[in-house]
Formats: C-alpha cells, sequence, structure tokens
C-alpha cells in the first residue's frame, strides 16, 4: 500500500513538473517569436514548415548574436527557440 502510494506521489510531482515545463515553454515561443503554440500543433503541414523556417531563421540569428558577442545574446531565448522547434519537429 505505501509503495504505490509512494509511487503514485512520484508520478504526481513528475507529471506536474511537466506540465510546469511545457506551459514555460509555450508562453517563452509566445514572447520571443510571437508563435502559438497550441495552434501550430493542430495546423496543416504547410504552416507547420513555415513556422519551422521561421524558428530556423530566429535561431541562427540568435546564433549570430552569440558568435559576435552582441548585447542583446540572451542564452535562455536561444535554448526556448531550440525547445520550440525541437518540439513542433
Amino acid at each position: 500500500m505505501e509503495t504505490a502510494l509512494k509511487h503514485a506521489r512520484t508520478e504526481f510531482f513528475v507529471q506536474q513538473k511537466r506540465n510546469q515545463v511545457t506551459a514555460m515553454q509555450r508562453v517563452a515561443l509566445q514572447v520571443v517569436a510571437g508563435i502559438d503554440l497550441d495552434e501550430i500543433v493542430k495546423a496543416t503541414e504547410e504552416i507547420k514548415q513555415r513556422t519551422r523556417r521561421r524558428l530556423l531563421r530566429l535561431i541562427e540569428r540568435e546564433r549570430l548574436k552569440g558568435v559576435r558577442g552582441h548585447w542583446s545574446y540572451d542564452l535562455n531565448r536561444h535554448i526556448a527557440l531550440k525547445q520550440a522547434f525541437d518540439r513542433i519537429c
């Protein structure tokens, strides 16, 4: 009984953390790129391709900022864009 309860508790916290990460990614993508992840997931393949190309351009621009040491480079933005791209693919 206790093991089942501990297992259920662990699963609950894992799922809660997963939901938190997903919510953070959705907000970050909306703020950084103006893209709603829910709409993209439901969108046609053409729109998904267009979004992937847009994200690739944004990732490349962010990468170049980092390489050049630009003051506006943000590692968190770079990571958020890459995670969003991986999620859409």
